[in-house]
């Protein structure tokens, strides 16, 4: 029992003296082992990993083709069809385009033939009434008019204005005579071409007018006379039967006439 107590004693003795820094160091030791074994068993398996990595890639030069003949040479399903990636214009981005020279000549001149090149406007037509007079009988083609010569009901594409006999008849807006008529019903006529599709008639002239055919006429220009050539329309008071069309379709004179 004594024994026992002095041995505890003496450890005692030795803990408390040098005893407690074997027993550090030790402990030191020991954490320093296990440490250097845990990098080294984990560069182990890093290693080991790459390697194995490495060891499955294929070999890049096995699978590259260093010529047009190699490409030829392999089979169909191998080759694939590289295109080069081309950014999308954008549709609504426009090309600046370069300014005129102002001290180019040419560009000058060629800004003046385009002005010259360019068409003229024509001016906005106006009309005169061709002969002062009553309306006796109005332009109608929606509704039929009851013709007292050739006893029936017929559309009226023109407008007859009441005029003795002789009475000048004059264009009614410039234009160019484009043909001379005798038509078996409406008479003597001749048809003047006032452009923009515009063409005005004048029918019942005497029989010889004072036109010709391509004639260039200003408007109040006299053209012909009232006359009774006008089989058509005999028993009607003497007039001129007026009319017009446009783009050859039948339009009201009146919607273009001086009120």
């Amino acid at each position: 029992m004594k024994d026992k107590k002095a041995f505890s004693r003496r450890i005692g003795d030795f803990l408390a003296g040098k005893g407690f820094y074997v027993v550090l160091l030790i402990c030191t030791a020991i954490i320093g082992i296990s440490a250097w074994i845990l990098l080294s068993t984990g560069n182990k398996m890093g290693t080991t990993d790459a390697g194995s990595i490495a060891s499955s890639a294929p070999d890049s030069q096995d699978v590259m083709v260093s010529s047009n003949d190699d490409i030829l040479n392999l089979p169909i399903e191998n080759v694939i069809d590289i295109k080069p990636e081309v950014s999308p214009n954008p549709s609504g981005t426009a090309m600046p385009s370069a300014a005129p020279n102002q001290s180019n000549p040419g560009m000058k001149a060629s800004a003046e033939d385009e002005e010259k090149s360019a068409p003229v406007m024509s001016k906005e037509l106006s009309f005169v009434w061709p002969i002062t007079g009553e309306i006796a009988v109005v332009y109608s083609v929606d509704e039929l008019i009851y013709n007292k010569t050739m006893s029936d009901w017929r559309i009226h594409d023109g407008i007859d204005i009441k005029g003795l006999l002789g009475t000048k008849i004059v264009s009614a807006a410039d234009g160019t005579v484009t043909d001379l008529i005798d038509d078996d019903l409406l008479g003597t006529t001749v048809i003047i071409d006032h452009g923009n599709g515009l063409k005005s008639i004048y029918a019942n002239l005497a029989k010889t007018p004072v036109v010709k055919k391509d004639d260039k006429v200003a408007m109040g220009a006299v053209i012909g006379a009232v006359g009774d050539t006008a089989l058509g329309e005999t028993c009607e008071v003497s007039h001129l039967h007026f009319a017009m069309t446009k783009d050859d379709a039948p339009v009201d004179p009146c919607k273009y006439l001086p009120k």
